[in-house]
């Protein structure tokens, strides 16, 4: 950590410039005493990827910010307030701090939050913006969490890791036994020191066999923003021995759509069936994510049009966790029956559907946009339909 970066001058260069072209920059030259152009201009991408994924920090003054890498790993504010509001207590410890964003906010919770990192200049850059960020009950520790675990030897509220899923060679991996650390090695020593732990994994894990590899899963969360899913937070509880509770979560700025359910209720549940009715519903990533079609239909009482096209329908409006649509016209999946439309713009979806929606646009000649939206999709007779619909906000 270069401390001549956080001088004043080189700060309001940094600031100057986030706007700047950064090859005209490199172009020029950045010419100040103690800082070479290539650490400054890692500052200016740093802090302009952080204008929308962590606000608090790019509103800051003096944040020292660490390479792309950390940035990317790091969670984003608005997800990293979602955790923050599932942990109660007197401790916390996290094994895996990176640039901290998740243990600030652990902070407005918890009483005394321990911070690990075993990368030295990140730590002391963390630890340096925590004084910036004016947060005073975080302790940051430069060591390996798990080392840190055995050391202190004392019981903790809760335990938070965030396995880094990079392995040697930088390349991105997502099983738990290819993350470090490897979560299935060391979940015992996590539930030895704290009665409750939370893991942050990827998306692209298969929920059914993370609750076979995991001990005493209590609770997922599933965890998505803007319709795309970014996490998946399991929740272990030393002891527990009872049925998983799926929690899911798709945010944005003015809400949030929630939808929770048993996971061993996915196989008992029925979904009914029906013909495109009035209003189309389509559940959102989180939902399909956590894979309870089924249930959806049950407990929203919204009827599916296949058992694999994860649409559903109703013949009125209902508070739906996903996007709703009134439904216009069906259509067969026809060319010479869709040119009589006469739609030339609209945003396409497929759904059980055997073409890609780029082969769709190119056979019926669709350009994308416009206010009317189209389902590709296959209906409970096996047949192939096109469902014309407005967005109905």
């Amino acid at each position: 950590m270069n401390k001549s970066l956080l001088n004043i001058e080189i700060q309001d260069f940094i600031n100057s410039n986030l706007k700047s072209d950064i090859s005209n920059l490199l172009l020029k030259g950045i010419t100040f005493e103690g800082v070479d152009t290539k650490s400054i201009i890692e500052q200016i991408e740093a802090k302009k990827r952080c204008e929308k994924k962590l606000p608090t920090w790019f509103n800051t003054a003096n944040i020292y910010y660490p390479n792309r890498l950390n940035i990317e790993q790091s969670s984003s504010e608005i997800t990293a307030k979602y955790k923050s509001n599932l942990v109660t207590g007197n401790s916390l410890i996290d094994l895996t701090g990176g640039f901290g964003v998740d243990s600030f906010f652990f902070a407005k919770q918890i009483e005394q939050v321990t911070h690990c990192e075993i990368n030295s200049d990140l730590s002391e850059m963390v630890k340096h913006n925590y004084n910036a960020l004016k947060i005073d009950n975080i302790s940051c520790l430069n060591e390996s969490g798990i080392e840190a675990l055995k050391r202190i030897d004392e019981p903790f509220n809760w335990i938070y890791i965030d396995p880094s899923r990079r392995d040697d060679s930088k390349k991105k991996v997502f099983l738990l036994s290819d993350c470090t650390p490897n979560i299935k090695t060391f979940q015992g020593l996590f539930l030895k020191y704290a009665k409750h732990v939370m893991i942050k994994t990827s998306p692209l894990l298969d929920i059914k066999n993370t609750i076979n590899d995991l001990k005493n899963v209590k609770e997922l969360h599933i965890v998505a923003v803007n319709n795309e899913v970014k996490e998946l937070l399991w929740i272990l509880e030393r002891d527990y021995g009872g049925d998983v509770f799926i929690n899911t979560t798709n945010l944005s700025k003015v809400d949030a759509e929630i939808f929770a359910f048993n996971f061993n209720d996915e196989g008992s549940n029925s979904a009914t069936f029906s013909q495109p009715l009035s209003y189309l519903y389509e559940p959102n990533a989180a939902i399909l994510k956590a894979g309870a079609f089924s249930t959806v239909s049950a407990h929203l009482e919204v009827h599916k049009l296949h058992k694999h096209s994860h649409l559903y329908t109703l013949d009125r409006l209902v508070d739906f966790p996903g996007r709703r649509f009134k439904i216009e016209k069906v259509i067969a999946f026809n060319k010479k029956e869709f040119s009589k439309e006469r739609i030339s713009k609209a945003n396409i979806t497929t759904r059980n559907f055997p073409i890609s929606v780029h082969d769709i646009r190119k056979k019926f000649k669709i350009k994308d946009g416009g206010n009317t939206y189209l389902f590709f999709t296959t209906d409970l007779n096996n047949s192939k339909i096109i469902i014309v619909c407005t967005k109905d906000l």
